[in-house]
């Protein structure tokens, strides 16, 4: 069973940061000091369980009136079951309780036609982002 939570303690937080550390760090090895930002300690994260193990998570950072969707990690065990986009959704849902227009994220282009099947459109050029190639993409909310 796939839940998602906010996480909003300490313990829910720390598995936060080592699946992101696993996924970015470890795995695409992105390095720590690019991984962690100045956004984290406003942001709110998000956190996938799979059968009560965390899997997966993203955060939600708010600026000008939108939706910031980033850090999205899903662990290799998890990928497949839809965790990532019902965490892409539940961000959304996070940012409509906040009162947000719309969601932009900053998308690894391999992970393009994951977004675009979201309802997410890509504009501007690609660029890179801790050497990584990536795209703007925004989505209107409802």
């Amino acid at each position: 069973m796939l839940t998602i939570t906010l996480a909003d303690n300490a313990r829910d937080r720390a598995a936060v940061f080592v699946i992101r550390g696993a996924v970015f760090v470890a795995e695409q090895q992105v390095p720590i000091e690019e991984e962690w930002d100045d956004h984290d300690l406003g942001a709110d994260h998000l956190l996938a369980r799979l059968d009560g193990v965390p899997v997966g998570t993203g955060r939600l950072v708010e600026r000008d009136g939108e939706g910031l969707l980033g850090r999205l990690a899903v662990l290799p065990r998890a990928r497949g079951t839809g965790a990532g986009a019902a965490l892409v959704r539940a961000i959304e849902d996070r940012a409509r309780e906040r009162g947000l227009a719309a969601v932009e994220l900053h998308a690894q282009t391999h992970a393009l036609g994951f977004y675009e099947k979201l309802g997410y459109a890509a504009y501007g050029a690609e660029f890179l982002d801790a050497g990584i190639p990536h795209l703007h993409m925004r989505r209107p909310l409802p």
